[in-house]
C-alpha cells in the first residue's frame, strides 16, 4: 500500500470513527477492536490503528493496558462542575431574556419541543440532542446582559467539549426534559416572577446533570460489540 493511499484509508477510518463517536453510536467506554472495525471499513487494521491513535490525540479515545482502545469515559467531576454552573448561568439568562420573548419567540420554542416529544417513540438520541439546544436557545438568547450570556455560551462550549452524551447515556430523561420545556414555556407566557422562571430552568439543568451521574454510577462499563 502506498503512503498516499494509507494516508486516505486512515482519513476515512478516522472521519467513520468519529462521526460514530459523535452521534454516541460508540459510547463512553465502548471498546474499538481494530479487527472488526477494519473488516466492517474493508482496509486492513493499519490505518484504523493510525485513526484510533488521531482520536487518542484528540482525547476522544483512551488506551488501557491489556483491554486497548475505549472511547474516553467523561470526566464526571468536569461535567458536574459545568452543569452546575451552565444551571446558574443559564437560568439567570432564561429568566431576564422572559419578558422580551414575544408570541413568535414562544411558538418557535414551542414547536422545537413537539420536534423532541415527536423522536420520543423513535429515540434518534444526537437528534433530540441538538433540538434541546435550539429549544433553550430561543429562550436565552435575547438575554440583555451580554456578560451573562457570554458565560451561557462559554458553558455550552466546554459541555461539549467532554462530549454531553446525556440523553444517550440516559434516554429515559429526554421524557422529563419535554415535559419541564413545556412547564418552562408556561411560566413563561402566564407572566411569572423572575425568580420563578429562573429557578426552574436552573433545577431543569441541574436534574439533567443528576440523571446523568446517577447512570454513570450504576451502569457497568459497555462490553466489548456493545453500544451505549
Amino acid at each position: 500500500m502506498s503512503t498516499v493511499e494509507s494516508a486516505s484509508k486512515s482519513e476515512q477510518a478516522y472521519a467513520w470513527i468519529r462521526s460514530r463517536i459523535s452521534a454516541h453510536t460508540y459510547g463512553p467506554g465502548y471498546r474499538l477492536v481494530l479487527g472488526p472495525i477494519a473488516d466492517e471499513l474493508g482496509m486492513s487494521v493499519v490505518p484504523v490503528r493510525e485513526a484510533i491513535r488521531r482520536l487518542e490525540a484528540e482525547g476522544l479515545v483512551t488506551f488501557e493496558r491489556n483491554v486497548g482502545a475505549r472511547v474516553t469515559l467523561v470526566d464526571e467531576g468536569e461535567y458536574a462542575h459545568t452543569m452546575q454552573t451552565l444551571g446558574l448561568v443559564e437560568g439567570a439568562a432564561t429568566a431576564l431574556s422572559a419578558p422580551l420573548l414575544d408570541a413568535d419567540a414562544l411558538a418557535e420554542a414551542a414547536e422545537v419541543n413537539d420536534r423532541m416529544a415527536r423522536l420520543l417513540d423513535h429515540f434518534d438520541p444526537h437528534a433530540f440532542t441538538e433540538l434541546n439546544r435550539q429549544f433553550h436557545s430561543v429562550l436565552f438568547e435575547p438575554c440583555p446582559n451580554p456578560h451573562l450570556l457570554d458565560l451561557v455560551h462559554r458553558g455550552w462550549a466546554r459541555l461539549s467539549g467532554i462530549r454531553d452524551s446525556t440523553f444517550a447515556y440516559v434516554p429515559g430523561r429526554a421524557h422529563h426534559s419535554v415535559d419541564e420545556h413545556a412547564q418552562i414555556l408556561e411560566l413563561i407566557r402566564d407572566g411569572a416572577e423572575p425568580l420563578e422562571i429562573e429557578l426552574a430552568a436552573r433545577n431543569h439543568r441541574w436534574r439533567t446533570r443528576d440523571a446523568f451521574l446517577d447512570a454513570l454510577h450504576t451502569r457497568s462499563v459497555p462490553a466489548e460489540g456493545e453500544a451505549s
